[in-house]
């Protein structure tokens, strides 16, 4: 049967299809902390990589990963992220459901944005001339039970101590750049933009990179509500393939740890349309993060961190990495678009 516009005037009808109205999006909520982490998120909506796949993103702001468990629990949130820490784990184990389902943050060789630092002047003084030397010292950290515990644990070990060997104090990143340059604190693991800066401001020295302390550390992962997983299979999929083009053009314009290759100044105006940094020289200078292009996920790493928390007393009742961990979605968006090639 031919179309029913078809004995019209060609220009009739263009108008009468105009008028018609556009194919329904699927509406999906998408917890972000607006960091550049978020990154595949920000390219795919810039770009219309959700719109292509019919889906109506909704980026909703929380100031902490921690706070996106809830609403993904009850199905408000369908998709999120966070750090690695032991809260995720005890979530799977309570029964929250929500599943790692691909990468958002990995500290590849040469691609790490977190760094141990010590106050320069310790280091001008002679207090400080190997990590030997900072034992006992005064540590801000960012939280208990978090990847940075394992970095600094590898880094530490190989200096014949432990964290528990050092005074630790918990602070926010900004609060750490303050009390580095207060002296309140002999050293801090800050990250991006905050060690590029303490650098610059001559308050700081970087010890080491989180690549160099744990190589290929899972630092932050891409959470989906076991809802949206189970629901409608293929918008869960179509999200999928959206983020990971987004997330390819990102590793595109990624080039010695910093954005300058191909397409990198694009990247970067999105970054500050979307993120709170707003300075786009910001993000031409600092390290920036890797994000697996095709969203594998870096299970060993889980295993350690997972492996580590649970030597602290810190997860609550019975819980494995498979139980935390859905790859299907990632699995079947490749199979879709197929693998990544990179750029030249």
């Amino acid at each position: 049967m031919g179309s029913p516009f078809a004995a019209l005037p060609r220009g009739l009808a263009a108008l009468l299809l105009a008028c018609l109205p556009a194919a329904a999006q699927t509406k999906v909520n998408v917890g972000i902390t607006n960091v550049i982490a978020d990154v595949g998120h920000f390219v795919a909506h810039k770009r219309g990589y959700f719109a292509a796949e019919k889906l109506d993103v909704t980026f909703v702001p929380f100031d902490a990963a921690a706070r996106m468990i809830a609403p993904m629990a009850s199905g408000e949130l369908d998709v999120g992220g966070g750090g690695i820490a032991a809260g995720l784990f005890n979530a799977v184990a309570r029964g929250v459901g929500l599943k790692i389902v691909a990468d958002k943050s990995t500290s590849a060789p040469g691609l790490g944005t977190g760094a141990l630092m010590v106050r320069k002047d310790l280091a001008d003084s002679g207090r400080y001339r190997n990590v030997r030397d900072m034992k006992g010292w005064k540590l801000a950290i960012p939280a208990a039970g978090t990847g940075t515990s394992t970095s600094l644990e590898n880094l530490f070990a190989g200096a014949g101590f432990s964290l528990k060997d050092m005074d630790v104090v918990y602070l926010s990143f900004p609060q750490m750049a303050a009390a580095l340059e207060n002296r309140a604190v002999d050293a801090a693991f800050l990250t991006e933009p905050g060690v590029t800066a303490v650098e610059s401001r001559g308050v700081g020295l970087r010890v080491a990179s989180d690549d160099e302390m744990f190589p290929d550390h899972e630092i932050a992962v891409t959470l989906a509500s076991e809802k949206f997983i189970k629901g409608d299979r293929s918008v869960a999929t179509a999200f999928m393939r959206a983020f990971l083009r987004g997330t390819r053009d990102y590793a595109d314009a990624v080039r010695g740890g910093r954005l300058s290759g191909p397409g990198a100044e694009d990247i970067i105006a999105i970054l500050t349309e979307y993120s709170l940094i707003r300075d786009a020289d910001i993000y031409r200078k600092i390290r920036v993060n890797y994000c697996d292009p095709d969203g594998r996920i870096n299970l060993d790493s889980l295993e350690k961190d997972l492996a580590y928390f649970r030597a602290q007393g810190l997860i609550e009742g019975k819980v494995t990495v498979a139980d935390s961990v859905d790859a299907s979605l990632a699995e079947a968006a490749v199979r879709d678009i197929g693998p990544y090639k990179r750029k030249n």
